[in-house]
């Protein structure tokens, strides 16, 4: 049986709308918090959520 959870922001700490396996691979995947509504780029691999930092332009 494959373990899920929910996707936390990082920004806020809140449930968003997502659920992730820990088979679950994104890559600049535009994260968006209902709650802070801020949208973010992020990695997701093994449950470990990582921040993208994009250069300012």
């Amino acid at each position: 049986m494959d373990k899920t959870k929910w996707l936390l922001c990082p920004l806020c700490g809140n449930k968003t709308r997502n659920k992730i396996r820990e088979d679950t691979i994104l890559k600049n995947y535009p994260l968006y918090c209902p709650k802070c509504k801020q949208e973010i780029m992020i990695e997701v691999k093994d449950l470990k959520v990582t921040i993208i930092k994009e250069p300012d332009a």
